[in-house]
């Protein structure tokens, strides 16, 4: 059970309905989005590219939003009005220090749900 996200697991089971394949895809699907999330919204602050993050940050919400990572989407919001209002400063450097903590732990989560 974990203390981040403990509906995890059941959100994952309730979707997949019995089917342990299926069961193992999704939860490969979100660990896969998940490590993507990181990977260009780190490219996007590095190359300072608001579109970049844009778009992987549409791209997750979906998945983010029904399996109630709330604290990524809460974090990623927060982003977006940082580096919209005051651009890839300190700011925006914090806020990605804090995104990188939070979406490090979210695919650990993921990770020991593979199997």
């Amino acid at each position: 059970m974990s203390n981040f996200y403990p509906e995890l697991n059941l959100r994952i089971l309730e979707m997949a309905d019995g089917d342990e394949e299926f069961r193992k895809e999704l939860t490969l699907a979100i660990y896969n989005g998940l490590v993507e999330l990181q990977s260009k919204y780190r490219e996007g602050i590095e190359e300072k590219d608001e579109v970049k993050i844009q778009q992987i940050r549409h791209k997750l919400k979906p998945t983010l939003s029904m399996f109630e990572f709330n604290d990524l989407t809460e974090c990623l919001n927060e982003g977006k009005t940082i580096i919209e209002s005051q651009g890839f400063g300190e700011a925006a450097f914090a806020h990605y220090q804090d995104f990188s903590k939070k979406v490090v732990i979210a695919i650990a989560e993921v990770n020991r749900l593979k199997n």
